[in-house]
């Protein structure tokens, strides 16, 4: 286990967005996942007298890569991202792979590519600490709209997740969860742990709470994507005994035109 306590500040961007800021207080390390909003990470970092020293970048889209040069200027941080999508990554300095792992302090991360919504997405698993930032890849009760990958990309990239710990906290970029339940029970209306997800987030909604993190045992039970092998959801989207990742396209198909 990591030997120093990591600490996860998080707090909305944007309209929908989360920010994350990810500290370690013994080697006084302190990264942004992603830099959604250059004035609320500075507030953010003001609020926990903390000092930026890396942006971890999970893909390149304007609410997740869009203040990388603002931050670094003020701040003199290193930025981590894609190799393979590094030319669209503002100011990266540390190109990584898919398999590639490094310290964050005494807190090992390990990286995934997870092509399907971008070509070059990846997410961060702080392994020991049971934490993982998994960007626009997976949703609570979703996954992210294939702008530049395949469905077969995104099957792939998932099944990645899929292998991590039950218990592994995912922290992901964006509270959709609400819409995203709604939706699942189009396609999996016999689920009763996704029918109780579903009553708990619009309670949570309702009181203008937070629903990220989830873990990864909930999202197994709950999220359509990571359950094409669902016989209820085969039958209902008219995929039964289809390949995992065409039940997979098809259900983000419906979710693009719900």
């Amino acid at each position: 286990m990591a030997t120093s306590d990591l600490e996860i500040y998080q707090f909305q961007c944007l309209d929908d967005n989360f920010g994350y800021l990810v500290h370690d207080p013994v080697a006084e390390l302190t990264a942004t996942i992603d830099t959604p909003e250059v004035a609320r990470i500075n507030q953010a970092l003001a609020d926990k007298g903390w000092q930026l020293t890396h942006i971890f970048n999970t893909h390149h889209h304007p609410d997740h890569a869009g203040g990388n040069l603002e931050l670094k200027e003020q701040w003199g941080c290193e930025i981590i991202g894609a190799r393979c999508d590094a030319k669209r990554i503002p100011g990266i300095d540390v190109q990584l792979d898919d398999g590639d792992s490094f310290k964050f302090g005494d807190h090992s991360v390990q990286v995934f590519e997870t092509p399907g919504h971008t070509v070059g997405h990846l997410v961060f698993n702080f392994v020991d600490d049971e934490v993982a930032f998994v960007g626009d890849t997976l949703f609570s009760m979703g996954c992210g709209r294939l702008f530049e990958g395949s469905a077969t990309q995104m099957w792939n990239s998932l099944e990645k997740i899929l292998k991590w710990p039950d218990s592994t906290l995912l922290y992901c970029a964006h509270e959709y969860t609400q819409g995203n339940g709604h939706f699942a029970l189009t396609v999996e209306p016999q689920n009763a742990d996704l029918q109780a997800r579903v009553k708990e987030v619009d309670e949570l909604r309702a009181a203008g709470k937070w629903t990220v993190p989830t873990t990864l045992k909930l999202e197994k039970a709950t999220n359509p994507f990571l359950r094409p092998a669902s016989g209820d959801l085969q039958r209902t989207i008219g995929k039964v005994g289809a390949p995992l990742d065409e039940v997979m396209g098809e259900t983000r198909r419906l979710k693009d035109n719900a």
